[in-house]
């Protein structure tokens, strides 16, 4: 028998998960045939619930900007061989930063307030990516323990910030004063009525970018080139005269600023306050968002964008379609990731053996094509 070809890159970055994701959801639709329920009904539900209105939309993209960014947060991290699992304390502390800027400055124009509150965010989140990467480049600290107690860490600080120095005396909850609506991020509703009354809002722009953004730092500069080599192989990177250290450090730093922008989102544009849990755990969606997205910038804002059609279509689901509740889409998710992520393989073999039957495509040589060439 002949050896396996390697998969052409087009059917490992598109085809591969694709078909992954259409496994998942079949097994979903035979677990909806299980409980009584009619499988096509519920992944129309869920369609409809995620696009089949302005509104529906909207919340749509709502989610699915927010997990842009702790996407890209992981992502980043990943081709340095990097795993940040901290997104969630990333962004309680970049909160904190965005917070102050357009509480202090609500009073001016959102045009001024926006970019200070992005810059604080990104370095309070930045800080709280850098001290996980210089404990593991200057002192062995594995990056997975440190950024998960950091989470913590971060919880506790919120709590204690909210109710020591945010929190005004009025206020029972634990929770700043609202921002007023010169410090907000105008909402896409304001200026395209298809999406009134969502919470989508402007820093969706802002994720299109990073989403730019990240695949030329990824793969057209230097730096790109020196995080993948120190993620293919610190050893080979070290050889090359490449400062491994630096590298963490500076990669834990802009992973940590990347997951800072959900804090720009909620406390900006969707909750227009500091509050309690306003991260919601997106921290934790995004390490499934760059895992299905293969963590290719194109493949985050597609997983980012079918994650949020799940939460979004999970909270219609319930009210279209008696007997189903939000959980099933809990269920769709864990399906999705473990099909397109821990058994990521599966399909793999056959989509080999398959593409093995097509005809493959062999480039003439060069005397063939000239005869006159080669003659003596």
């Amino acid at each position: 028998m002949s050896a396996l070809r390697p998969l052409p890159r087009w059917a490992d970055v598109a085809l591969l998960p694709l078909l992954n994701l259409v496994l998942a959801f079949a097994v979903s639709g035979l677990v909806v045939l299980m409980i009584g329920q009619d499988p096509l009904a519920a992944i129309w539900a869920i369609v409809t619930g995620s696009f089949g209105s302005g509104y529906n939309l909207g919340y749509t993209l709502y989610y699915a900007t927010n997990f842009v960014f702790t996407g890209l947060a992981v992502a980043v991290a990943a081709h340095a061989g990097l795993f940040n699992i901290g997104g969630n304390g990333q962004a309680y502390v970049a909160g904190i930063g965005a917070a102050g800027v357009a509480l202090a400055l609500d009073q001016t124009h959102w045009l001024l307030v926006a970019p200070l509150a992005i810059v604080a965010a990104a370095v309070c989140g930045g800080i709280w990516g850098f001290i996980p990467g210089w404990l593991q480049a200057k002192r062995g600290s594995h990056v997975v323990i440190t950024t998960i107690m950091f989470n913590f860490i971060a919880s506790a600080l919120m709590v204690y910030m909210l109710n020591r120095v945010f929190k005004p005396p009025h206020i029972m909850g634990p929770e700043s004063r609202i921002i007023a609506p010169g410090g907000r991020i105008p909402r896409l509703g304001d200026f395209i009525p298809f999406f009134a009354n969502t919470p989508v809002n402007l820093t969706i722009v802002l994720a299109a970018v990073l989403l730019v953004g990240c695949y030329l730092l990824i793969f057209h500069t230097r730096f790109g080139y020196a995080m993948r080599t120190l993620g293919f192989s610190p050893t080979a990177s070290r050889y090359a005269g490449m400062s491994n250290s630096r590298i963490i450090m500076i990669v834990m730093t802009i992973s940590g600023a990347l997951a800072a922008m959900l804090a720009v989102n909620e406390v900006l544009g969707v909750q227009t306050r500091l509050a309690l849990d306003f991260v919601a755990d997106a921290g934790f969606v995004g390490i499934a968002v760059a895992l299905m997205g293969r963590n290719h910038p194109i493949g985050v804002g597609l997983a980012a964008l079918l994650f949020g059609a799940l939460y979004q279509g999970g909270n219609e689901l319930q009210y279209v379609v008696p007997g189903l509740t939000r959980e099933l889409v809990v269920v769709i998710q864990a399906l999705v990731i473990l099909f397109t992520g821990a058994m990521e393989g599966l399909l793999r073999p056959p989509l080999q053996r398959a593409l093995m039957l097509l005809p493959e495509r062999r480039k003439a040589p060069a005397a063939a094509a000239n005869p006159a060439q080669g003659e003596g």
